[in-house]
């Protein structure tokens, strides 16, 4: 047993700051309620009732007016703290990793996972925190790319297929050790590089993070399409 888990698992740093401009609600997707919960809060249930979570940092933006709906000392037993986001995803991460307790040290494995994806599967957080612990940079959760890929011209016109082998969707978590996350993270700020995933933020530093296929349906809550599927899985499950 690594010594992250001996001490009772890993903390998980959830960046809830986007405003959510694309789905068009009136609120911030994350604060939009599914089977009488917000979607934030289905997230969090999800990460807080596996074992190997230790706890939880919550980011949500300075100004965000749902923020005490969100606060709570525990989500299922487990420590739940906020932190004020930032600008950027990096910036909000950042700030989580900067909540962290002092138990957490620069070595251990944190987790960074997307408020927007409820509907992650207990066997794929087993299967990152078995295989990505063992690995000297860290993990993410991913499914290959199965459709067939067209690159557009400028007119909306098909140049070309692209060949789909080797490419991989990246999903979420993403599991790095506390104070490499942080040092990719703030090189891609002060380069001026927006990141889209921590991963990216490691792969610029030459690391080379593990794949670990996840499920298909840990899909990331962008339109109100995505949202009627997660109700009809909530409906499913009874």
């Amino acid at each position: 047993m690594t010594p992250d888990l001996a001490r009772g698992g890993l903390w998980v740093v959830v960046p809830a700051a986007g405003r959510g401009t694309r789905f068009g609600a009136e609120r911030p997707k994350q604060h939009v309620e599914v089977g009488g919960r917000s979607l934030l809060l289905h997230t969090l249930e999800a990460l807080a009732a596996h074992p190997g979570i230790a706890g939880l940092v919550l980011v949500l933006a300075a100004d965000d007016p749902f923020a005490a709906d969100a606060a709570s000392p525990a989500i299922a037993g487990k420590p739940l703290q906020l932190a004020a986001g930032g600008e950027t995803r990096a910036d909000s991460v950042l700030a989580g990793l900067a909540a962290l307790p002092d138990s957490v040290r620069a070595d251990d494995f944190v987790l960074v996972h997307d408020a927007a994806r409820p509907n992650l599967a207990a066997a794929d957080l087993d299967a990152l925190l078995e295989r990505g612990r063992g690995d000297p940079v860290g993990a993410i959760l991913a499914a290959p790319v199965r459709d067939t890929l067209k690159r557009a011209g400028d007119d909306g016109g098909i140049d070309g297929t692209e060949p789909r082998e080797r490419l991989w969707r990246a999903l979420t978590p993403q599991m790095f050790r506390r104070l490499q996350l942080v040092r990719a993270l703030e090189a891609a700020r002060d380069a001026g590089v927006a990141i889209t995933d921590e991963a990216m933020a490691m792969e610029r530093q030459g690391a080379r993070p593990l794949l670990i296929e996840g499920r298909e349906d840990n899909f990331k809550v962008t339109t109100p399409a995505d949202l009627a599927r997660f109700e009809f899985l909530l409906a499913q499950r009874g």
